[in-house]
């Protein structure tokens, strides 16, 4: 495992939602408090900021300079180059209190991303699946905390998580047909570890999980609930993490400034800061928004 380093040293707010894009070998990130986008490439150290006007919860690639965003506002396509929101749907008009979270592609390239509310009510949020070309469908609702998801590498299971629950839960997984069932705990966090934020899944079908109020990454096995592997950031506030880099072997860490005491961020200046690692292990490839793989059809 390499050391940890500062990719970009910025004071993000709410540093979360990163994406690999494989196209342009970029990592797409947010800051959902000060409503930006990230675009960071690592081949010239080079971070460029989009002001997108509301909370922006979640960032996935679409085409070219195009990507598509999910908003306090519902799902939009953002133009890079020009700036220009396109609104595709908001599942959630006239819930003005609510906000989507994280959020990220399948292998088909259908948009998964789920909300919560910004008045810490509880069970207020739901989880949506937005097809290119499709009407936003609802997957279920009472969700307090719309977070971390991901894939196993056959593309059986999902992954979700609902922090105030501490746990990671799976579904089983039917990509043809784009629906979960089955939903089951697999791994509760131990309370000591704070609450756990975003998710990857690495090519070997391990979890990484980053912890809010945790300062960590950990890696757990989803079959046996063993913890793997930790990660110790600088940060108390560890929201996402994802893998990128041409042969996706850099675990991209984002973090948040916000809930912490002045006292505390003099002891933790980096807090808000993207972090990268190689921890040893390749992640999976990141899907854009309806261009995923094609299904077999044998």
């Amino acid at each position: 495992m390499s050391n940890l380093n500062i990719a970009v040293h910025t004071p993000a707010l709410l540093g979360e939602g990163p994406s690999w894009d494989a196209e342009h070998n970029r990592l797409l990130w947010v800051d959902i408090e000060s409503y930006k986008v990230h675009v960071y490439i690592p081949a010239t150290g080079e971070d460029r900021t989009y002001d997108v006007g509301e909370h922006v919860g979640a960032v996935v690639p679409y085409h070219d300079d195009v990507v598509v965003v999910a908003l306090r506002s519902g799902f939009h396509t953002y133009n890079l180059l020009t700036g220009e929101l396109q609104p595709i749907e908001d599942p959630e008009k006239g819930k003005d209190n609510n906000r989507f979270n994280d959020g990220k592609c399948d292998a088909l390239g259908r948009f998964w991303a789920g909300t919560m509310s910004m008045n810490n009510e509880s069970k207020a949020g739901a989880f949506y699946c937005l097809e290119e070309g499709q009407p936003v469908r609802t997957l279920f609702r009472d969700v307090s905390t719309s977070n971390g998801l991901g894939w196993s590498p056959d593309q059986q299971k999902m992954y979700y998580i609902d922090t105030p629950t501490r746990s990671i839960d799976r579904f089983d997984f039917d990509l043809t047909a784009g629906e979960i069932s089955n939903r089951t705990s697999v791994i509760a966090i131990p309370e000591e570890f704070g609450f756990p934020d975003g998710m990857t899944v690495d090519s070997e079908g391990m979890l990484w999980v980053a912890h809010w109020g945790g300062g960590r990454v950990t890696r757990w096995n989803p079959h046996t609930a063993e913890l793997l592997q930790q990660i110790e950031i600088p940060a108390d506030q560890v929201t996402s993490c994802c893998f990128g880099g041409p042969d996706l072997e850099d675990l991209y860490i984002t973090t948040a400034r916000i809930g912490i005491g002045e006292e505390r961020l003099t002891e933790t200046p980096n807090a808000g800061s993207l972090f990268v690692i190689r921890p040893g292990v390749k992640g999976q490839k990141t899907y854009a928004f309806g261009r995923g793989a094609q299904p077999n059809t044998k």
